[in-house]
């Protein structure tokens, strides 16, 4: 009986991850650098609040960097994440931990897949219903990576 709850359960995860893939909003013209700088700044505030050094990326809806910061005494690891984390949220156009919860559910193929980055803290900046582009953090914990990428995207509204 535990086993059959388990598995139940294990698909329900699955079945939700994949409808979570499966919902993208097309792409829009590319996030300009003023519309960067303001992502940016809204995610570096809330990291600041917060005493949290981190990296922060914004990316076009190619993946093409635009704008970038690095606090001071981040981790060496998290440039090269932050960009990727954005990256996998504009080109994949649905946040990393879609990808991440994906895997979790079951659905390793997505390990698969060249360029993602599965990891929370990527985002996709979507204005009027399209994806202009994508915010990546790390740094902390990924769920407060999360926490600043959000902030920034609230900043651009």
């Amino acid at each position: 009986m535990k086993t059959m709850i388990h598995s139940l359960i294990a698909t329900a995860i699955a079945l939700f991850a994949a409808s979570a893939l499966a919902q993208t909003p097309p792409y829009g013209t590319d996030i300009n650098l003023e519309g960067a700088k303001r992502v940016g700044a809204g995610a570096l505030a809330e990291c600041r609040k917060n005493k949290w050094n981190v990296a922060v990326a914004i990316v076009d809806n190619h993946g093409a960097l635009v704008y970038y910061e690095r606090m001071d005494d981040t981790q060496t690891a998290s440039p090269r994440i932050a960009v990727a984390k954005a990256r996998t949220a504009a080109m994949f156009r649905r946040p990393s931990k879609a990808l991440e919860d994906g895997i979790a559910g079951g659905r390793v193929s997505l390990l698969g897949l060249p360029g993602a980055t599965p990891i929370d803290g990527g985002l996709p900046i979507v204005v009027g219903g399209k994806i202009i582009g994508g915010v990546g953090v790390s740094g902390v914990q990924s769920h407060e990576d999360a926490q600043c990428a959000r902030a920034g995207l609230d900043a651009l509204k």
